[in-house]
C-alpha cells in the first residue's frame, strides 16, 4: 500500500486522488469539516425520521415502493434490506481499482454532508479502503440510473459484514472475517444509509476518471508512433507546420502535429526521398494523423470537463439541503456521464482505425516505397509481420463494435417508475476494453514502425534522433528488432507494456522535450 494520503473533504474530489486510491492504494482521512458536515446533516435526517410525516428514503419505502410509510420498529430491517436486495449483481468479477474507485467516490458524496449519513459509516468506508478489502463486485446489475445500484449495493454489503470480498493477499473470503481479521466492525445501518450508500453515479466516474488517464498516455503515444510511420514512409514533415493547423484553430489538432513534428526534428528519410519514390501527396492516414488523433484529444478535454464536475458533485437521491430541507431529485441519474463514456469509446476507435491503416502500408510493398513485403527478413520463406496486422486488424473491428454507443438505449424497470436509463455503467465497461485494445493496436504500430525505420538505416539513411531514443528504449525492453520469423506473440505483448506504462512517451522526451 501506498503511503501517500488522500483527505476527504466536502467539496468533492479530484481525478489524481482518485486515481492514487484506485490504483495506487493511497489511505484515506476524513477531514474534520467532512465529520463536522456529516454529524450536522445526520441531526436533520433524525429530526425528520422523528416526525409522524413520511419522508422518501427515511421512513417510506423506495422506488415504486415508496408510498408505504416504515414504522420507526421496521427502519433498521428497511436499510438492511435494501442493501441485501439490490445486491444483486451477477457475471464476472470487476477489476480491484474499478472497486476502489467506486467505494471511494461514495465516501467523497457521503463526506458532502448532503446525504445525512452519519460519520463512524463514513469512516468504516475509510477503514475498509485502507485495510485492502475489496467488495466482489459483478460485471451486470447496473443500469446507470438511481445510481450504479447493484455494484454500490455489493460495497455496502461488505460494511455491513455479509457478502464477499478479497483481502489485501488476493483471496476472496467472507466479507464479515475479513472485517473481524483488520479489527473493522460492521456496521448497523439506520435510516437512510442504506440509500445513501446506493445512489451514485460512481461506478461510471471511476472508470471515466481511469479512462482519461490511460488515454492521454495513448494519445501522446499515437502521436510519436505516427510519426515513426511517417518517417519510415518516406513521408514528407511540412504537412505538420504550424502555419498550417493555426488556420483551422482546433486545439488538439495543433497539439498533434506539434508533437508529430517535435519526434521528426532532424530526420534524414522526411520529405528528402521523392525522385526515389515519387507521390505527390502522402495518404490521408499519414497525412491527416493530427486532424484525427487532434480530435479525440479535444474529446478527451470536453470528457474532462464532465468528470470534474461530477468528481465536485453530490449525488444521492433524496438529498439534504443547507437550509434543512432533504429533498427528492434526479441527479442520480447516469446521462452527462454516459454519453462522454460513448465519445470516448467512438474517438478510440476511429484512432485504432487510422493506426491500424498506417500499419497496413508499412507491410505492403506496393505502398511502402522501398520496404520489403510484410517487414519480412526472406520474404516468402518469412512471413515477417503479416499476421501482426491481422491481430491488429481483429482489434480496431472489435473497437467498431464497442463503439455502438450505450446511452442511446433504454429499458425501464423498477414497475416503470425508473423509465428512462443512462446505461452508463454499461458504456464505461466497453470503455475499458476499448482502452486495452487501443493500447494493443499502438504498440502493433510501434513495432511495425520501428522495424521499418531500422530497415531504413540498413538501407543508408539517417532517421530522427527520437525515433532512435525510442528504439533503443523498447530493443532493452526486450523487443527484438529485424530478423528471421519468430514467435512473435511475446514482442507484442512486451511492445504493448511498453506503450501503455507510458515507457514509450519517456523515452522520446529527452530529445523532444515534453510532449502534450
Amino acid at each position: 500500500m501506498d503511503m501517500h494520503t488522500v483527505v476527504v473533504g466536502t467539496s468533492g474530489t479530484t481525478a489524481e486522488d482518485v486515481i492514487a486510491v484506485a490504483r495506487a492504494g493511497a489511505r484515506v482521512e476524513l477531514s474534520a469539516a467532512a465529520v463536522g458536515a456529516l454529524a450536522t446533516a445526520r441531526e436533520i435526517v433524525d429530526a425528520l425520521a422523528a416526525k409522524p410525516e413520511p419522508v422518501y428514503g427515511v421512513s417510506t419505502g423506495f422506488g415504486a415502493l415508496a408510498s408505504r410509510h416504515i414504522s420507526p420498529d421496521l427502519r433498521a430491517q428497511l436499510q438492511r434490506n435494501i442493501v441485501r436486495s439490490h445486491a444483486a449483481g451477477m457475471g464476472p468479477r470487476v477489476e480491484r481499482e474499478v472497486v476502489r474507485a467506486l467505494m471511494f467516490l461514495r465516501l467523497k458524496t457521503v463526506c458532502s454532508g448532503h446525504t445525512g449519513v452519519r460519520p463512524e459509516v463514513a469512516q468504516t468506508m475509510a477503514d475498509v479502503l485502507n485495510a485492502g478489502i475489496t467488495p466482489v463486485v459483478h460485471e451486470y446489475g447496473s443500469l446507470g440510473c438511481s445510481g450504479d445500484l447493484a455494484p454500490l449495493s455489493h460495497c455496502a454489503l461488505t460494511l455491513m459484514g455479509e457478502g464477499d470480498a478479497e483481502g489485501p493477499d488476493g483471496v476472496v473470503r467472507p466479507a464479515g472475517e475479513l472485517l473481524a481479521a483488520h479489527g473493522i466492525a460492521p456496521v448497523e445501518l439506520r435510516e437512510k444509509e442504506g440509500l445513501a450508500l446506493l445512489n451514485g453515479t460512481d461506478g461510471m466516474l471511476g472508470m471515466l476518471v481511469m479512462a482519461l488517464a490511460d488515454l492521454k498516455n495513448l494519445y501522446t503515444s499515437a502521436d510519436i508512433t505516427a510519426a515513426l510511420s511517417l518517417e519510415a514512409l518516406l513521408g514528407t514533415e511540412k504537412v505538420l507546420a504550424p502555419e498550417l493547423h493555426a488556420i483551422r484553430p482546433h486545439p488538439g489538432q495543433g497539439v498533434s502535429a506539434d508533437n508529430m513534428l517535435r519526434v521528426l526534428a532532424g530526420s534524414g528519410l522526411t520529405g528528402h526521398h521523392q525522385d526515389d519514390a515519387p507521390r505527390v501527396q502522402d495518404a490521408y492516414s499519414v497525412r491527416c494523423a493530427p486532424q484525427v488523433n487532434g480530435a479525440g484529444r479535444d474529446t478527451l478535454a470536453y470528457a474532462g470537463i464532465v468528470a470534474d464536475r461530477e468528481l465536485a458533485s453530490a449525488v444521492d437521491n433524496p438529498v439534504v439541503l443547507p437550509d434543512g430541507r432533504v429533498e427528492s431529485n434526479g441527479n442520480f441519474h447516469g446521462a452527462p456521464v454516459a454519453y462522454v463514456l460513448d465519445f470516448l469509446a467512438i474517438v478510440a476507435a476511429d484512432l485504432g482505425s487510422i493506426t491500424e491503416r498506417r500499419t497496413d502500408r508499412l507491410l505492403d510493398k506496393n505502398r511502402s516505397h522501398g520496404l520489403p513485403p510484410f517487414l519480412a527478413d526472406d520474404a516468402g520463406v518469412d512471413s515477417g509481420l503479416m499476421i501482426a496486422q491481422y491481430t491488429q486488424a481483429a482489434l480496431v473491428s472489435e473497437m467498431k463494435r464497442l463503439a455502438v454507443p450505450a446511452s442511446a438505449d433504454s429499458i425501464p424497470s423498477s414497475a416503470m417508475q425508473e423509465d428512462h436509463v443512462s446505461m452508463g455503467w454499461s458504456a464505461a465497461r466497453k470503455l475499458r476494453t476499448a482502452v486495452e485494445n487501443l493500447g494493443r493496436i499502438v504498440a502493433v504500430e510501434l513495432y511495425a514502425a520501428t522495424r521499418a525505420i531500422e530497415l531504413r538505416v540498413a538501407q543508408g539513411l539517417a532517421p530522427a534522433p527520437a525515433a532512435l531514443a525510442a528504439i533503443e528504449a523498447l530493443r532493452a525492453a526486450g523487443v527484438e528488432g529485424p530478423g528471421p520469423d519468430r514467435f512473435l506473440s511475446p514482442d507484442l505483448a512486451a511492445a504493448d507494456a511498453f506503450v501503455r506504462s507510458g515507457k514509450l512517451v519517456a523515452a522520446v522526451e529527452p530529445v523532444t522535450g515534453a510532449l502534450a
